[in-house]
């Protein structure tokens, strides 16, 4: 096991707004370091890859609820306290944008600009019955095996 400097490695588990850009500043941020960042998108965390247009996919009963009950891309993502029914999401980026602060759907180009490496967990894409078509473009898939070879060349792991 080689572990470097020059390696970071993140699990990003929540689908929440805030905790979803403070994932891509981090990485982001590695990344403009010189650093090579993967980020593993697992369970809630796949909500931020999502397609914000709808696919017309073949899904079971439950893939269908799944994908109704869960959010579709970075702009429909929720704050992870003082949500209320949503207003919390949308307050945070009027005052995002009043500030000239980057959107997470910036953040997300920039971070496939600089090159970070994102992974969708094949296992948490088969559980809520997301398939590639309905996620982004320019995705690794893989397995939490793949994840934990990159893990092991890291020196900084992360769990957001």
């Amino acid at each position: 096991m080689e572990q470097t400097q020059d390696k970071s490695t993140m699990v990003v588990f929540s689908g929440d707004l805030d905790k979803a850009m403070a994932s891509f500043i981090i990485a982001t941020g590695a990344a403009a370091m010189g650093k090579q960042v993967t980020m593993f998108f697992t369970f809630w965390g796949l909500n931020i890859l999502r397609k914000e247009e709808y696919v017309n996919v073949k899904k079971t009963f439950m893939d269908k609820m799944f994908a109704k009950m869960m959010p579709r891309g970075p702009e429909k993502l929720g704050i992870s306290k003082m949500n209320y029914g949503g207003l919390g999401g949308k307050m945070m980026k009027y005052t995002m944008k009043k500030k000239n602060i980057v959107t997470l759907k910036e953040l997300i180009e920039m971070a496939q600009d600089l090159d970070v490496k994102m992974v969708a967990c094949t296992m948490s894409m088969d559980v809520m019955g997301i398939t590639k078509d309905e996620l982004i473009d320019g995705l690794d898939y893989a397995g939490v095996a793949s994840y934990l070879a990159d893990a092991d060349e890291s020196k900084i792991n992360l769990f957001i």
